[in-house]
């Protein structure tokens, strides 16, 4: 997983305290924390903003992202219903609004053809390292 130019620069302002409301960005918490899956295959480029698929969808994490590993670890967790992101998840990305807001990772990689006879609960974990 990557980060996009605007996701190094949430976490330069993260670091600094500009983050959250009435700030430059918004926190990736309980109420604005996304997750998102797409059907794009178009290569990764720091540059993008959102998914690059036809078919995408963006969903709020079920609970508060969750600290492991010495607060190196970050897990967000989000419930894809039967009726929801039925088609090749391609790409996923996470995301601190449903609409507009910042993306601050992208994955290209087959995940999984979901259908409507599944909902899927979505894992996915950002990992702090220099």
């Amino acid at each position: 997983m990557t980060l996009t130019s605007i996701g190094k620069s949430v976490i330069a302002h993260a670091i600094t305290g500009d983050i959250g409301t009435g700030k430059t960005y918004k926190a990736f918490d309980t109420a604005d924390a996304c997750l998102g899956v797409g059907d794009g295959t178009t290569a990764f480029a720091a540059s993008q903003t959102n998914l690059q698929g036809t078919n995408k969808l963006r969903k709020n994490v079920d609970t508060a992202p969750t600290f492991s590993n010495s607060d190196t670890t970050i897990t967000f967790v989000a419930t894809f219903t039967t009726a929801e992101a039925n088609y090749a998840w391609q790409e996923d990305g996470i995301f601190n609004a449903l609409t507009a807001g910042e993306m601050l990772t992208r994955n290209v990689a087959y995940l999984i053809t979901k259908t409507s006879s599944v909902s899927v609960v979505f894992t996915k974990t950002l990992t702090i390292a220099v």
